[in-house]
């Protein structure tokens, strides 16, 4: 039985190897295809062994069986944003191929939500695979971000690092950290901002449009971000005062 055991984790752990070597062969298609300098290849580069390492890790931890097929969606997914990051990187070098980088995110933007539908219809849903998915999304748009950036301004990297920010605040805040209540309106702001940083950034709208499409992305993202704050911070408050409540009732019976 540990042999069988082991052996299934030697098949899981190979899974993230795999999709570093499929990222370092994108990386070579870029490079050929564009001439890509040595800003994008390290980038990618970095972002390959970075995923590969986190991804070895949290399969480690997480001791699952098999990998799965959505996790292979999102592993695919993982390797055409490394391809976005390398040509943002590079961007900053030569002048971007714009229907490359563009087609690449599309196609990222598509997969998104595919992965899930995957784990749900094979039963492989897992906390891990949700976890991967919404990291990979959280990267796209912080990549995407700093490319929009170049265009329009600073101010745009408030979207892609406002989940971070996010993340910061709740090592300083637990109460940040309680799970919050499904919702569809937070998961149509989460797609819209992958959409319009991706119109923003295509080139094919006049300046001012671009502006108005990533200030919409922004002020969606503010509304949604605020109003989850708001409920766990009330929630905390909830929780706090429920043990005060309840012996005040004990003494007042």
């Amino acid at each position: 039985m540990s042999l069988n055991n082991t052996y299934e984790a030697r098949l899981v752990q190979q899974e993230p190897a795999v999709g570093a070597g499929v990222q370092i062969l994108l990386l070579a298609l870029l490079g050929s295809a564009i001439g890509m300098g040595p800003a994008g290849w390290l980038t990618g580069l970095v972002f390959a062994i970075a995923t590969w390492a986190v991804l070895s890790r949290a399969l480690h931890r997480s001791q699952l069986r098999s990998f799965g097929p959505a996790n292979r969606v999102t592993l695919g997914r993982a390797t055409l944003v490394g391809g976005v990051t390398a040509l943002v990187a590079d961007s900053f070098e030569s002048a971007p191929p714009v229907t490359l980088l563009v087609a690449l995110t599309a196609v990222a933007l598509l997969l998104d939500g595919v992965d899930g539908k995957v784990a749900r219809r094979t039963g492989t849903s897992t906390a891990l695979g949700a976890r991967f998915d919404m990291e990979v999304d959280a990267f796209l748009i912080l990549v995407l971000s700093v490319y929009v950036s170049t265009q329009l301004g600073p101010w745009v990297l408030l979207i892609g690092g406002m989940r971070y920010a996010f993340v910061a605040a709740a090592r300083v805040a637990p109460w940040l950290n309680a799970p919050l209540p499904p919702s569809f309106a937070r998961k149509t702001v989460a797609a819209i901002q992958g959409v319009c940083l991706l119109l923003a950034g295509s080139e094919l709208l006049p300046h001012f449009a671009n502006t108005a499409v990533a200030m919409l992305a922004l002020g969606s993202l503010l509304w949604s971000f605020g109003r989850d704050v708001l409920w766990l911070w009330r929630t905390s408050r909830l929780v706090e005062e429920a043990p005060a409540r309840e012996m005040l009732e004990l003494v007042t019976q």
